[in-house]
């Protein structure tokens, strides 16, 4: 049995905690997993239910992990502590999850793994781990486990469910990453309980007043009340803990571990700074700095017998706060001293990023050998992925460094890693050092590229394309290529920002791009760039052929993946510009199905909002409504924040008015926040084709108009349909008339199926007799050749609508029962409702129908089963979806149960095509 340590603060009786984890544990025994986030302030018990959890699992595989402050700049050091007793199993793990994990591990050579990929990978170790026994992970002072690591472990916490694997953070304020998992919080014990506590500790008896001034300065904290009063006299005591002054409860405790630092021997209070400075724990390392020191293996009698520090297989001291008070009571000569001799006897061939920290911390002013070792460091961190980590060690290498010109150079890279690793402020603060040193062209180019990089990834998108449009013609004379890269980013950010950029700023852009010096092998990258330059300056039907080219390289030729994942969505979007189906589609599947095989998340959750709107536009709102779900699990588990196009799009084509409502709302005041106009405009059209279908025909032609206000973008193109037939149906002729001329310039640039269906749809709408009964039937023509249902369904409404107006019952029944199919079968519930408005105005008896049982899967069931349908493997579904392959089997056997089937070969009966596929 496990004994509870002497620093760590009575169970105590704790019903309401033990009952939460007793709760856990009873989950993890009958196979279903769960997280929890423990926290309350230092000293208030976390540990110590810790300790009571572990004992409780004794039929359990436990692993244990501690964050450790000075360990939060290397990359992955509390996952690696939780997991190297569990990396026998990492074997079993599908490859790309092995590989990342190696790789990040430092056991094997490769890529720069993606983080995400990582934080499945440890998602399925934990799940092959728990194949024989239900496993425990517990987790202690999470506040303090690097970003990597809480990034990985955060990710697995929300993802378990159907495999016995129980998370317990314990953490004094678990921070972002760990915010909306179940936690349990802490607080002090209740009175009588604290003063049973503190009279344990006081052996002589304390006057009323001073114990409930004593208590209530600790509130109720455990281990406060057994250190505070130890060493102290009636006479101290009896004028209570103010004294201290007034500082909260963990500065109290640290205060009172310090008092009794100052009557151990110095030897004694060295190697308990060395233990401090060494965060792994490893006691061989300890000894041999202490001997470094000259401190005599005696020197550690004093501290075991007080109980501060133990020094066995492992170094543990009895609280963190002992730690800190042990490294803050050291005056900074003998902290430089200590982490100078851990730097000397750390290993230099397996861990040399360690060796370099502690060098680092040993040096009192600049020295270029120490700032050399942080920099090989950084790329050692980078490529394992740790992007966070890498940044550290080259900001500090820039403060060590003393001639101005590579200190400019070393915080000007560290600028970069901490754009890349999301640290905005820390960005700007490097760009200031690096600016107070020389720098030369080169240098100046690229601080102006990180300027306008930050102001894009930060949200202030209206000063974004300026900013990045000056860094290009800075880099024009020194790096073409970059220079090319940096106007087609500009232009991507001038797109985005919309009505908020500068009101010439994509022109300006375009001509300054037309005008750089030309490649002289055409990247896919260069070709979109003379493409949309051109689109802006010269117009559609000057640039179709320019376009057309780059969306073939997209589309089907060979390309890098970074050159894929970083263009391709800005191809996607000019894609559907010039009305290309075919290359919209490929260029889409291709960067989802890339993303996913890399395991990209950031990049996974735009692709799948894109295909989303894609697959909604193509009718088929199952897949549309999975897809939604993943990209909300993926958006939550990575904490990217990205507007729901396809939510929205989807909520709109369903007529859901409320929901959608509520989601355009949230959208376009996102979108205003952020200065991206697109956001703004993309609500407006999507409105306006709610509004169509619920025939609210006014709102419907003020949100087209609105949409329409940026004619170069695709938004404003897709607006006009919308514009056409709200104008028709509330009489202004005139506005309907000028829009169609308007579109006709947007589709003249195709002559595929889609672009000419929705002209001539439009056309229909303002022609009369049977000019408009030609223009109808060429759209359901040419519509019924495209992927895109909803489009050909709305064009047999609209005609079966034209029909009964010009009093032809019969035919307009027949246009209308197929509209009234399509829509049904689709979910566009607005619209079905619009076409039986019409068909009971024909005379026809018209009866709502009730859904289908595959419509009762949820979100995730019906991609599940999609996939499974398809012929993918548990396993397979799982890496796709990134889910472990338990929780896929959990979710099957819903699936099964919904549709009355017992196994996976009749998916194919219960969901019949168009059910579950695109």
């Amino acid at each position: 049995m496990r004994t509870r340590s002497e620093g760590t603060p009575p169970l105590l009786n704790r019903q309401r905690e033990r009952a939460a984890l007793d709760g856990l544990l009873a989950d993890l025994r009958s196979g279903r997993g769960r997280a929890l986030v423990v926290r309350g302030e230092a000293g208030v018990g976390k540990s110590a239910l810790l300790e009571y959890v572990a004992d409780a699992a004794a039929d359990m595989r436990v692993a244990r992990a501690v964050g450790v402050e000075s360990e939060m700049e290397l990359a992955f050091a509390g996952l690696h502590l939780l997991c190297v007793p569990l990396l026998d199993r990492l074997e079993g793990l599908p490859g790309p999850q092995r590989d990342a994990m190696g790789v990040a591990f430092g056991l094997r050579e490769g890529g720069v793994p993606d983080q995400f990929m990582v934080a499945l990978a440890v998602l399925s170790l934990l799940s092959e781990v728990a194949e024989g026994r239900p496993l425990l992970c517990l987790i202690d002072d999470a506040q303090w486990l690097d970003r990597a690591s809480a990034q990985a472990l955060a990710f697995a916490a929300r993802r378990l469910l159907a495999e016995p694997v129980g998370l317990v953070f314990a953490a004094r304020e678990p921070g972002d990453l760990f915010r909306g998992l179940a936690d349990l919080e802490v607080r002090g014990l209740p009175d009588e309980e604290a003063r049973t506590l503190l009279r344990s500790v006081v052996r002589f008896r304390l006057d009323e007043p001073v114990q409930d001034r004593i208590l209530a300065e600790t509130n109720g904290n455990p281990l406060a009340l057994l250190e505070l009063p130890r060493g102290l006299g009636p006479a101290q005591l009896a004028g209570g803990f103010g004294l201290v002054g007034a500082q909260a409860v963990p500065a109290r405790i640290e205060h009172g571990f310090r008092r009794r630092l100052e009557g151990l021997p110095a030897d004694t209070r060295s190697l308990m700074l060395i233990a401090a400075a060494e965060p792994a724990g490893d006691p061989v390392l300890v000894w041999r700095a202490a001997e470094r020191l000259g401190i005599p293996v005696s020197a550690a009698e004093p501290v075991q017998n007080d109980g501060l520090l133990e020094i066995g297989t492992r170094v543990r001291f009895r609280h963190p706060l002992v730690r800190s008070a042990v490294y803050t009571a050291a005056t900074l000569p003998e902290r430089r001293a200590a982490h100078r001799a851990l730097g000397e006897v750390t290993d230099r061939d397996h861990d040399l990023d360690r060796r370099a920290w502690h060098l680092a911390a040993a040096v009192l002013g600049p020295d270029e050998g120490v700032a050399a070792e942080l920099e090989r460091s950084a790329g050692r961190a980078q490529a394992r992925g740790g992007m966070a980590a890498s940044a550290a060690f080259l900001q500090r290498a820039a403060e060590l460094t003393s001639e101005p010109a590579p200190r400019s150079e070393r915080a000007l890279a560290a600028a970069q890693a901490n754009l890349q690793a999301g640290a905005f402020d820390a960005a700007a603060k490097l760009l200031a050092m690096a600016t107070a040193g020389p720098l030369n062209e080169l240098q100046q180019a690229r601080v102006a590229l990180l300027r306008g990089q930050m102001a894009f990834a930060s949200d202030v998108g209206g000063d974004a394309p300026a900013l990045l449009a000056k860094a290009a013609k800075k880099l024009e004379p020194l790096d073409a290529a970059l220079a090319r890269e940096t106007y087609l980013e500009a232009w991507y950010a001038a797109m985005f920002a919309g009505e908020f950029a500068g009101a010439d700023d994509l022109h300006e852009i375009s001509r300054a791009a037309q005008s750089a010096p030309p490649p002289a092998e055409p990247r896919p990258s260069d070709l979109l760039l003379d493409g949309v330059a051109a689109l802006i300056t010269e117009g559609r039907a000057q640039a179709a052929s320019r376009l057309s080219r780059s969306l073939r390289a997209f589309a089907e030729e060979k390309i890098s993946l970074a050159e894929d994942q970083r263009w391709s969505p800005m191809a996607a979007v000019i894609a559907a510009l010039v009305w290309d189906e075919d290359s919209w589609r490929s260029i889409t599947a291709r960067g989802l199905h890339g993303a996913r095989e890399a395991g990209l998340l950031n990049q996974l959750v735009i692709w799948v909002n894109a295909y989303t709107s894609l697959t909604v536009w193509r009718g088929d709102f199952t897949e549309a409504a999975s897809l939604v779900a993943e990209g909300e699990a993926i958006a939550a588990a990575t904490g990217t924040r990205l507007a729901s196009y396809g939510a929205v799009f989807l909520a709109a084509f369903r007529g859901a008015e409320a929901e959608a409502d509520q989601l355009l709302e949230g959208m376009i005041a996102e979108a205003r926040a952020a200065r991206q106009g697109t956001g703004v405009q993309y609500s407006r059209w999507v409105s306006a084709i709610l509004y169509n279908g619920l025939g609210h025909y006014k709102k419907a032609l003020a949100a087209a108009q609105a949409a329409e206000r940026q004619p170069e973008m695709h938004i404003s193109v897709w607006a006009l349909p919308e514009l056409i037939e709200a104008a028709d149906r509330t009489g202004e002729s005139r506005l309907a008339v000028e829009a169609l001329d308007r579109l006709a310039e947007s589709t003249g640039i195709s002559q595929g199926d889609w672009a000419q269906g929705i002209y001539t749809r439009c056309r229909a709408l303002v022609s009369d007799g049977e000019d408009a009964e030609r223009w109808y039937l060429e759209a359901i023509d040419r519509l019924s050749r495209t992927g895109l249902r909803t489009e050909l369904a709305r064009a047999h409404l609209l005609y079966g609508e034209w029909l009964r107006r010009e009093g032809r019952r019969a035919d307009a029944r027949a246009r209308l029962r197929t509209a009234d199919d399509m829509f049904t079968a689709i979910g566009m519930e607005a619209f079905a409702e619009r076409t039986r408005r019409e068909l009971l105005a024909t005379g026809e008896t018209v009866r709502k129908r009730a859904a289908a049982t595959r419509d009762q899967l949820t979100p995730q069931e019906a991609q599940i089963a999609r996939l499974a349908r398809g012929g993918l493997s548990n396993p397979e579904i799982a890496a796709q979806l990134f889910l472990s392959p338990r929780t896929v089997e959990y979710h099957l056997g819903k699936v099964f149960t919904k549709l009355e089937i017992t196994s996976r070969h009749q998916l194919r009966r219960a969901l019949p095509d168009g059910a579950v596929t695109g």
